[in-house]
């Protein structure tokens, strides 16, 4: 029980920094003003619908951040335990580049980088 006093310290201050936040909210909040119900865009009007569709190719925009995105959560760990584990550590970070050049090859023979 004694391992686990600092996660319920750091829950408690968590929970008191939200109810801080609301409470600083409704401090400083304007109360009976009515609510406009629209996206600030920095005093722009509103052109379009909150919700209104992206064009296809910003889904494999997307896709390819998040491949390559995770390609470096991986390597961050790796470089600190590489020189422990040797070459089987280095054998499988090329195993796993290797499996997203092939992502990247396919991705790139399929049009995902062109915009037109």
């Amino acid at each position: 029980m004694d391992s686990f006093w600092p996660a319920l310290a750091l829950l408690a201050v968590a929970v008191a920094g939200v109810l801080g936040v609301y409470g600083a909210a409704a401090l400083v909040g304007v109360g009976g003003a009515p609510l406009s119900r629209e996206p600030y865009l920095g005093g722009v009007p509103v052109t379009e619908h909150a919700v209104s569709r992206f064009h296809v190719r910003w889904y494999a925009v997307t896709l390819l951040f998040l491949a390559f995105d995770m390609e470096m959560v991986f390597m961050y760990p790796w470089v600190l335990v590489v020189a422990e584990k040797g070459v089987h550590a280095v054998a499988e970070m090329f195993g796993f580049l290797a499996v997203l050049v092939v992502a990247v090859v396919y991705a790139w023979r399929e049009g995902a980088f062109r915009w037109t």
